[in-house]
């Protein structure tokens, strides 16, 4: 089993609150749990409402399949206009590895 995570550290555009920033953050949790079929959470800097942590686990059997997912949600958080992908923080891990 392969078990693979992505950590964005994302810069919102004009949000004044967090009321928005959710309003922000939430449709992107939801197509990226819906376009992968992947777990997506806010994990940090849930305090400030101009930066957003997310991070997105997905397991497979394949590792290639692992790897594309990973790929591909990257891609599509780095394109949303109302957002700047400061940064994302890959992992990759076979279930047996020590």
């Amino acid at each position: 089993m392969w078990i693979g995570w992505l950590e964005f550290d994302l810069l919102l555009g004009d949000v004044r609150s967090l009321k928005q920033k959710r309003s922000a953050v939430r449709p992107l949790i939801a197509e990226l749990q819906r376009r992968f079929a992947v777990s997506v959470a806010e994990t940090g800097a849930q305090q400030l409402y101009r930066r957003a942590g997310v991070g997105l686990a997905v397991v497979s059997s394949d590792r290639r399949h692992v790897v594309d997912v990973l790929d591909a949600a990257e891609r599509l958080v780095a394109a949303r206009p109302e957002m700047e992908l400061l940064s994302a923080r890959r992992g990759l891990r076979r279930s047996d590895d020590d």
